[in-house]
């Protein structure tokens, strides 16, 4: 094999998230191809090969894999985002069980014990389509200098954007305001940014709407350029008339408007204006109420949270009666106010600001006054509380716990430790440590807050052995 090299082959397996392994006919060397599925075969062209691994590059499925059986979205293949549409939900679980078990077995084993004892399986989703709570779509075009898109990015590509008014992981109001908005936008012929030259008006627009109550809030994100010959205060009137005119199941309960003058081609708040209404939407889980604004993080998926966090729950059991409890990393508070009727007192910590505030404000309209919430980095933070808890929950972002954090958290000492994971190759690296600091995994289980995707979450909860 030589780098450059265009070769054929068949999928044998994927390892978590998304890397094909395949084989080459005449060849005993296997090669990492990212974004395919078990089954396929596959034209890819060599990109890398150092230390006897080869990596390849997806060019073409020339045919789909047996596991392939359902009807797939129309922009399947083009956009980004979901890789395992066409399989079955049930097989999609049994993929990403078999991943995760993969990842976690090796750890355990090292530490004396099967997992098999103690893996309780993937929860599935209450829905595996239209389940999504929150879009961010970008502006661009699908092909230099053409139309006006929005949309999802386009498989592996930085620049092309793939408009997607069909897309399935969401409702049908969300493609309603796609349409709408993308329609106003091309008529009035405003450009978007371009990331190359950074030249442009029109950035992102983001769109959430919560499950049980319908509300919908939408924020378009813009640069502060002018637009040669348009008054961008009548544009934005004009553009919230547009939505409130649109026929949507849910109701428009905000809109608001987001300046973003960074290079980063992410949605950065330097300044927002409400529009229209509120700067927020209410949502509803397992009882308890929740105000979310534009950028606080909310799973995504609301009906499967439901299901994490009653798994989270289930594990915490009596450990966590009238004891103090850690949330850390607790983004708006939801984990801490569904322990916080059984709990003496819990403490959040978050390092993002909006988050903590919106915390606090949930923990209101919940009637719960034994919750605090911190701002800032657990690292610097866990310091500062001023008390020894006895239990701590654990659901940090994708990359885990900084290792300095961690090694703070153990030193607590506490009986009890509930890790939630989003990334299940970062819980089996700080698992290695916390099981060499006396704790013992007692179960995991997975719960599956991304169908058609390779994402899944792994709830684990784990025992002080001399405690």
């Amino acid at each position: 094999m030589k780098k450059g090299q265009v070769l054929e082959g068949i999928v044998e397996r994927v390892a978590f998230p998304n890397k094909g392994i395949v084989s080459v006919e005449g060849e005993e060397q296997k090669v990492i191809v990212k974004n395919a599925i078990e089954g396929q075969k596959i034209r890819f062209s060599i990109n890398k090969k150092r230390k006897g691994k080869a990596e390849g590059r997806l060019l073409e499925v020339i045919e789909k894999s047996p596991l392939q059986t359902e009807e797939e979205c129309a922009y399947f293949g083009k956009c980004g985002g979901c890789m395992y549409q066409g399989v079955p939900y049930q097989e999609q679980l049994k993929i990403k069980e078999t991943q995760v078990k993969n990842l976690l077995a090796p750890v355990l084993l090292n530490a004396g014990y099967e997992l098999d004892e103690i893996f309780e399986g993937v929860k599935e989703s209450p829905r595996s389509l239209a389940y999504r709570n929150k879009m961010e779509f970008s502006f661009g075009d699908e092909v230099k200098d053409g139309p006006l898109s929005l949309g999802m990015h386009k498989r592996g590509s930085f620049h092309d954007i793939v408009t997607v008014d069909g897309c399935r992981i969401v409702d049908e109001d969300y493609s309603k305001i796609l349409r709408g908005v993308l329609d106003f936008f091309t008529e009035r012929q405003v450009p978007f940014y371009h990331k190359m030259g950074h030249v442009g008006y029109l950035r992102h627009l983001l769109v959430r709407k919560a499950v049980k109550t319908g509300e919908i809030l939408i924020d378009l994100v813009t640069t502060t350029q002018m637009i040669e010959g348009i008054d961008t205060k009548e544009l934005l009137s004009e553009m919230v008339s547009m939505i409130c005119s649109l026929d949507l199941e849910g109701t428009v309960v905000g809109i608001l408007h987001t300046e973003n003058d960074s290079v980063a081609d992410a949605v950065i708040n330097e300044r927002t204006e409400l529009l229209y209404g509120q700067d927020h939407f209410d949502e509803e889980l397992l009882g308890l109420h929740f105000s979310i604004s534009p950028f606080s993080f909310f799973q995504t998926n609301s009906l499967g949270a439901e299901v994490l966090y009653e798994t989270a729950r289930e594990y915490v059991a009596d450990a966590g009666n009238g004891k103090v409890v850690y949330d850390l990393y607790s983004g708006t508070g939801t984990i801490a106010q569904i322990l916080a009727p059984v709990a003496k007192k819990v403490v959040g910590v978050e390092i993002v600001e909006e988050a903590v505030e919106a915390a606090k404000v949930n923990a209101k309209l919940n009637g719960l006054d034994n919750c605090t919430f911190w701002a800032g980095d657990v690292l610097k933070v866990i310091d500062e509380l001023g008390e020894v808890p006895d239990l701590i929950m654990l659901d940090p972002p994708r990359d885990g716990v900084n290792p300095k954090a961690l090694m703070k958290i153990l030193n607590f000492g506490v009986d009890r430790l509930v890790y939630i994971a989003c990334k299940p190759t970062s819980l089996a690296r700080d698992l290695e440590m916390i099981q060499g600091r006396g704790y013992k995994v007692e179960k995991i289980a997975c719960v599956d807050l991304f169908p058609n995707t390779v994402h899944v979450e792994v709830v684990c909860c784990l025992h002080r052995v001399n405690s």
